[in-house]
């Protein structure tokens, strides 16, 4: 598939796909007309990329642990370095405090639209 398609499957936009490449994030092969083109797994591969970048992990290190994820939820990484380890749970114990952070706002969000619409219907005027 050429770099739009890939756009419009994941959502992220061409300028970014070929910043991960440039990272060495994803590959693309050239056609001879010099037009990108990516493979089906391409398209998981940018929304883990996205994932793990939304989560908070920079660049440098998901370069590190991509080859490591082939299949989800299997990591397999047999030269990792005690600086990768410490890496890797300085950033897992970061996200930690994220997701904890994010689940105290969401829950002081629904408790306030449970006192401004306690019947779950919108405030303010219906649109119409």
């Amino acid at each position: 598939m050429r770099i739009g398609e890939l756009s419009e499957r994941t959502g992220t936009p061409r300028r970014l796909l070929r910043y991960y490449e440039e990272q060495g994030l994803i590959l693309a092969t050239r056609a001879a007309n010099g037009y990108r083109h990516y493979d089906e797994p391409s398209v998981d591969r940018v929304l883990q990329i996205r994932g793990l970048l939304d989560a908070g992990l920079p660049t440098r290190i998901i370069k590190q642990i991509l080859p490591c994820l082939d299949k989800p939820r299997i990591i397999h990484f047999p030269d990792a370095t005690p600086e990768m380890i410490g890496t890797l749970e300085r950033e897992r114990d970061r996200m930690t405090r994220r997701i904890e952070c994010l689940t105290r706002n969401r829950d002081a969000l629904s408790e306030y639209l449970d006192v401004v619409c306690p019947e779950g219907g919108p405030v303010g005027n219906p649109v119409g």
